[in-house]
């Protein structure tokens, strides 16, 4: 197994340029259409530390969380506002932070502030979240689902997060260490244990792991190797690779987001 050749998606999807181009597009664009959008709530200290929250028309029903990739070193939440826009069209409201970048911050901290993103909506609006997320943000939904939320403040509930939905997450970190994208995290042997959630005790609640069926054969390995680990279940959508993966989130007619909705209506 070729390490790099596994992981290195942009390497191994020459047209990601023209697929992340269309992401910054659709993004403005639901940002401008959605019914109401709450743009830059500040969650944490950091000047990344801030949140868009994107409402449906009328009451919402439920919220979720959509957490961005870039193996935790890029992007931010004005690339995916659009992976909201087929949740929305169910009445569910969706919440899209961003987070400090690492090497300026270790993954674990960024853990953290993912934690405290979902803790100020708990606070603020008194709701569950159904947590989803991509790549980077695949393996940060299933830390959320892993949280002692009471450790953290016993005013929160239990099951703050009861579901996760990692999209093509990275769920054990080690295999980074050799790679080119380990040597950007200048991540630890030792962070990179404590940080995958593949090897934590399994959690309450529901999990549901999506991977794209043209990924890398280590992709595919690690989805399954989850959703095994914590009784889940573990779905490869075929024809899609690491970057048009998280298209359906757009189409409130596609069966990801229909998987996303059950989970997020859950009581």
């Amino acid at each position: 197994m070729d390490p790099e050749a596994e992981y290195n998606n942009r390497a191994r999807v020459p047209e990601h340029p023209a697929v992340m181009a269309g992401w910054q597009r659709d993004a403005s664009a639901w940002r401008e259409a959605c019914p109401r959008a709450e743009l830059g709530l500040v969650y944490g200290i950091g000047e990344r530390e801030r949140l868009d929250l994107f409402w449906p028309e009328g009451e919402a029903v439920a919220m979720a969380v959509f957490i961005h990739g870039g193996y935790w070193m890029a992007l931010g939440r004005e690339w995916v506002s659009h992976c909201a826009r087929g949740l929305n069209g169910h009445g569910i409201a969706v919440a899209v932070p961003s987070y400090d970048l690492a090497p300026g911050v270790t993954v674990s901290t960024i853990v953290a502030q993912m934690r405290a993103a979902c803790a100020f909506l708990f606070r603020r609006h008194g709701r569950r979240l159904m947590v989803t997320g991509h790549s980077a943000g695949g393996q940060l939904a299933a830390m959320m689902l892993a949280t002692e939320w009471r450790a953290m403040d016993p005013a929160l509930p239990a099951d703050l997060v009861p579901a996760a939905l990692p999209i093509s997450g990275v769920f054990e970190l080690e295999p980074l260490l050799p790679t080119t994208i380990g040597a950007g995290l200048r991540i630890t042997p030792a962070e990179a244990r404590a940080v995958s959630p593949r090897f934590l005790p399994k959690p309450p609640g529901t999990l549901h792991c999506v991977v794209g069926g043209d990924e890398s054969p280590e992709y595919l390995r690690q989805t399954r190797d989850m959703a095994a680990a914590w009784g889940g279940k573990a779905e490869a959508l075929p024809g899609l690779n690491h970057f048009t993966v998280i298209a359906p989130l757009a189409d409130p007619g596609s069966a990801l987001v229909g998987h996303a909705k059950r989970l997020a209506c859950r009581r």
